[in-house]
């Protein structure tokens, strides 16, 4: 189903960004005696990576009843289903640089639009199918 595989990826997408700075070497492009800099990015990728992981996560245990028409709950999978749909347009905004590395510039692009539709498709589903039950 879209629902738990769209989040499944969220979740490991999440999981996998506590661990950037490091497989990347971010650092290696910053200058040491900008520490301030260093450690915003930290904070910045650190919350980013929580927050994605574990909404993902509580949105996966919660599946049931958001597929089920709970509207408090489908309000926060919207908002999941909208924060990848700023990131699959932001790949169009302001794309990865080509260089020096091509193939994770059109891997962003790929992933990005197709996680998006992923989330997309079963939110619009369930919209249907609450306003359905709701007339």
């Amino acid at each position: 189903m879209l629902y738990y595989s769209g989040l499944s990826i969220s979740f490991i997408t999440g999981v996998w960004h506590f661990f950037v700075p490091v497989l990347y070497e971010w650092y290696r492009y910053l200058p040491m005696q900008y520490q301030n800099l260093i450690v915003g990015i930290d904070y910045t990728n650190f919350s980013f990576s929580l927050l994605l992981s574990g909404l993902s996560l509580l949105l996966i245990v919660f599946g049931k009843k958001i597929l089920s028409g709970n509207k408090e709950l489908l309000a926060i999978y919207g908002f999941m289903t909208f924060v990848w749909g700023c990131r699959a347009a932001l790949t169009f905004i302001e794309p990865w640089p080509i260089e020096p590395v091509a193939w994770a510039a059109y891997g962003q692009l790929i992933a990005a639009n197709i996680l998006f539709i992923m989330l997309l498709i079963p939110l619009i589903v369930l919209i249907k199918k609450l306003r359905k039950k709701e007339a």
